[in-house]
Formats: C-alpha cells, sequence, structure tokens
C-alpha cells in the first residue's frame, strides 16, 4: 500500500479490496474497470469541473476509457501521473495548489487492492473533499464489483 504519508497525517483514506477468480496486473485492473465508465461518471466529472474551474482548478475531463499496454513512472493515465509502474503496483497522483491525491492500485495473485489517500492544503481542498470522499467510495466499490463480475461471468469464482 503506498500512500501520501503517514495514516494519522491524511485528511482523507479510503483502501478497497477484492479477490478476483485469475491474476492480473494493476494496469490491467485498470484498463479493464474503465473500458466501460460508469452511468453518470462522464456527467459527474462535468459538474466537478464546473464548479471546481470557478475556484482555479484544472478541468480534469474524466477517464478516456483509453486502453494502454503499458506505463512508466513520468506517463500520464488520463489525469494522472504514473510515479510508480511495476508487476504488482501502480501509483498515480494529482496534485494542485489545494490537494495532493495518490492512488494506488495493487495486485498480489488474486488480491486487488486500491488505495486512495489525500491531503488537503487550504479550505477549498477539505471542501472538495466532503463529496468527493462520499462519491469516491460509491465509485470504487462499483467498478471494484463490476470488475469482478465480468471476471466471474468469464472465469468462474474467485478461488
Amino acid at each position: 500500500m503506498e500512500t501520501l504519508g503517514p495514516r494519522a497525517e491524511l485528511d482523507y483514506f479510503d483502501e478497497r479490496s477484492i479477490d478476483l477468480p485469475v491474476p492480473m496486473a494493476p494496469l490491467e485492473a485498470w484498463n479493464r474497470m474503465l473500458s466501460e465508465p460508469l452511468p453518470l461518471l462522464r456527467l459527474a466529472f462535468r459538474i466537478r469541473d464546473a464548479i471546481s474551474a470557478r475556484f482555479g482548478v484544472k478541468r480534469i475531463g474524466g477517464f478516456s476509457s483509453r486502453q494502454r499496454t503499458e506505463v512508466k513512472a513520468g506517463d500520464m493515465l488520463d489525469f494522472f501521473l504514473v510515479e510508480h509502474a511495476d508487476p504488482e503496483l501502480l501509483v498515480l497522483t494529482e496534485r494542485d495548489r489545494h490537494l495532493d491525491v495518490m492512488t494506488s492500485i495493487s495486485t498480489r495473485q488474486n488480491r486487488l487492492t486500491i488505495t486512495s489517500s489525500v491531503i488537503t492544503h487550504n479550505g477549498f481542498g477539505r471542501a472538495y473533499m466532503i463529496p468527493v470522499g462520499i462519491a469516491h467510495r460509491i465509485i470504487v466499490n462499483r467498478m471494484l464489483g463490476r470488475l469482478k463480475r465480468t471476471l466471474e461471468r468469464q472465469f468462474g469464482p474467485a478461488r
């Protein structure tokens, strides 16, 4: 698990894990989860961008569904900077004057874990994380659940 710092110093922390029926690399999990975006996710990003832009936050546009076969540190994966990429760990960040976000996708055997951590820098960052923190948990749960169901239809249940 990779985070922005010790858990006690984080303003937001969320970790979700599932067991998959087959092992896969973090980038493959990313590609599969985002190959068919959740309904309303694009609208949620548009609303986020419209509101946040008024406070000087850059528009991120959401997820592209673009499939990548490889990434390395320094590459961009949609709006995230890839800080680390190996066969078991993908570390993605987005940083601005309001907050720093890190999302780590790790795989060990058949276990997939998504860990997100945030450090806020000001009042806007703290206010932003109130709805985003709630939405993040819902979105990640749905993406993981959908990935698991899709893979179980293809390969059978996780063992």
